[in-house]
């Protein structure tokens, strides 16, 4: 195993490689694993490409987004919503480009991406608890005399998770090595807040209900 002096001091910042060839003793080997990492990342970038204009196409189709009727358009030879997912990849792809600026502003993206969904997940529990778990008494599954004590753990362990996302990796603490991704979860949370006070509350009724729901 190489020291780890040596593994800080790899021009490109990402010692992987370089890792994997030293401890198998082979470029081959090395670029094998390397192949793998790389594999799990494509079909993992698939997974967030399709979630993520999923998203957007079921907010646009629910009204919430500024041009909501262009992008819940369903492509008819493909049966998807091929305008969503054109945006969705063009901002993606767009985002690559941030680490050539500055690598702290990139790690801060994919830092947020973690914490804005930890907090997707926290938002309704916090809702549950506060206004009581009779809201979910015909649930297919119930937790019980459990839910509460689950709910409250849960919460705990999303607000610890968003915390560990949100420290700096290194001291002392400099511009370049500060974590800033606590800084766009506020910039991101205003903006949706602001969206919702400003346009929102006055037009946003929920996703449409159906008489079989």
């Amino acid at each position: 195993m190489p020291s780890i002096s040596k593994l800080l001091s790899i021009p490109t910042g990402q010692p992987i490689g370089y890792l994997f060839m030293t401890a198998t003793g082979s470029t081959i080997g090395g670029l094998g694993l390397l192949s793998l990492i790389i594999g799990i990342q494509f079909f993992a970038a698939i997974g967030s490409l399709t979630a993520t204009s999923r998203c957007l196409y079921a907010f646009s189709r629910d009204g919430a987004v500024p041009a909501s009727k262009f992008w819940s358009r369903i492509n008819k030879q493909y049966g998807i919503p091929l305008y969503a997912l054109l945006l969705s990849t063009v901002v993606q792809g767009l985002l690559v480009f941030i680490y050539f600026g500055s690598s702290a502003a990139f790690n801060a993206f994919t830092g947020v991406s973690t914490i804005c969904l930890s907090a997707s997940y926290g938002l309704p529990i916090v809702i549950l608890v506060f206004r009581g778990r009779h809201l979910v008494n015909n649930a297919p599954f119930s937790l019980g005399k459990f839910g509460y004590v689950i709910n409250i753990v849960t919460i705990l362990w999303i607000l610890l998770a968003m915390v560990i996302f949100s420290m700096p990796t290194s001291i002392p603490v400099t511009v370049s090595t500060m974590n800033y991704a606590s800084v766009l979860f506020i910039f991101f949370a205003g903006i949706s807040i602001l969206w919702y006070i400003v346009w929102g509350r006055k037009h946003f009724d929920g996703p449409p209900v159906t008489c079989s729901d």
